[in-house]
């Protein structure tokens, strides 16, 4: 059920009612010849043998206003690749598979290391980077939206619903984040969303007081979502990290390069699942452990940039603040379950509320310990300013991967 009220700092389009998915393709059909759209799928090849992914391209299949669908293939030999390009086969809008993997991409990614403006590390993060300079090589639209291949309650309404608030001219966003309600059948899902990202932030309003920053992340109310659109000219120049730190820094960039007014986020799925990761225990180099730990670092880095001073006295007290705030919310949210007739396990929710607050105290010694660490990726801005002709040899490499036969 949708609502209309505004909460944050931040425009928030909602879900008010249930418009015909009919209404809103044909006026973005109407938008299409002065605003193309295209859309960025940042995909490991497992996914092609899961079970979102079919479904997922059977309803991108009826979208005629998409002028071209870039996919972002990870962790794929040759003859995946040459899997994946029959698999995209049945797309009928222009699109193209960035094997990232392949001799020619890798050899880019060479280039680059010797430049040191490689992405530091395989990931989402790499994947959906590369994706944007096809993106910007390609030069067929002014509109991107990235949706995740995971997405198990998909229907071609969610990047209708992305793509609207930045493909309208009527409207003056450059950037709109997805939100949604996250949940499978019984369940309420998003532990990092609600246990760690929502009382981190307000941990840290609390110790440092008002903060523009802080209250800009508050106003998302899914900041972890994998879903976001934008205009051409942010992809030239916003920074991303290759780590988990993903979302985060995506939207610490915008807030850093654009005013408030030019950024919103819209509802864009009465409900939303995929694959879940594992809390991870015991290995805080995996699982929502090790997204944790990206996270806060995002979060902490962003902040010190706006001036604010960390020291390892400043990490025992949020821990400390951040462990009763999360408690409360876990409260919150077993009440707002019950009444939902849905699922919550109380003791599970504390284990990971315990979990995050210590890796608060590993991510403020990381930080502390590693002051030169740069994990953005340059900004395309960079690239070609060091490269000129990147762009050009990117978008060469990936059309004779596209039109090359197998071997």
């Amino acid at each position: 059920m949708g609502d209309f009220f505004q909460n944050g700092i931040i425009t928030t389009l909602h879900r008010l009612g249930h418009r015909p998915i009919e209404e809103l393709e044909a006026e973005l059909r109407t938008f299409q010849p002065k605003n193309p759209m295209a859309l960025v799928l940042p995909s490991l090849f497992s996914e092609l043998e899961g079970p979102a992914l079919g479904p997922i391209i059977e309803e991108l299949a009826q979208l005629d206003y998409l002028d071209e669908i870039i996919i972002g293939l990870d962790r794929a030999d040759e003859s995946q690749f040459q899997y994946a390009r029959e698999y995209f086969s049945r797309l009928p809008q222009r699109h193209r598979i960035l094997w990232n993997d392949g001799p020619r991409l890798q050899a880019l990614d060479k280039l680059l290391q010797n430049e040191d403006l490689a992405p530091s590390e395989p990931g989402k993060g790499r994947n959906a980077w590369f994706c944007f300079g096809y993106f910007l090589a390609s030069g067929r639209a002014n509109t991107i939206a990235l949706h995740d291949c995971d997405i198990l309650t998909y229907n071609r309404e969610l990047p209708a619903r992305l793509l609207y608030p930045i493909a309208n001219p009527a409207f003056s966003y450059k950037f709109c984040k997805g939100y949604y309600y996250r949940a499978s059948e019984d369940k309420i899902n998003g532990r990092v969303s609600r246990l760690l990202v929502t009382p981190l932030v307000r941990a840290l309003k609390k110790m440092f007081g008002q903060d523009e920053y802080l209250d800009y992340l508050d106003s998302f109310r899914y900041p972890l979502a994998g879903e976001f659109s934008m205009g051409r000219d942010v992809v030239k120049i916003i920074r991303i990290p290759s780590d988990w730190g993903l979302e985060i820094g995506v939207l610490s960039e915008v807030q850093r390069n654009y005013a408030l007014s030019r950024i919103c986020q819209v509802d864009i799925a009465d409900a939303y699942d995929h694959k879940h990761q594992d809390l991870s225990a015991h290995d805080d180099s995996k699982g929502l452990s090790r997204m944790s730990i990206d996270i806060s670092k995002a979060i902490f880095r962003k902040m010190a940039t706006n001036g604010a001073i960390f020291s390892q006295e400043t990490f025992r007290t949020l821990k400390a603040t951040y462990y009763r705030i999360a408690l409360d919310f876990v409260h919150q949210f077993h009440s707002d379950a019950m009444i939902n007739g849905l699922k919550l396990d109380r003791h599970s929710e504390e284990r990971a509320v315990e979990l995050f607050a210590e890796n608060l105290i590993s991510a403020g010694q990381f930080f502390l310990e590693n002051p030169k660490e740069t994990p953005f990726i340059p900004s395309w801005e960079r690239v070609t300013s060091a490269i000129p002709d990147f762009l050009d040899q990117l978008y060469t490499a990936v059309e004779r991967d596209n039109e090359e036969r197998p071997s």
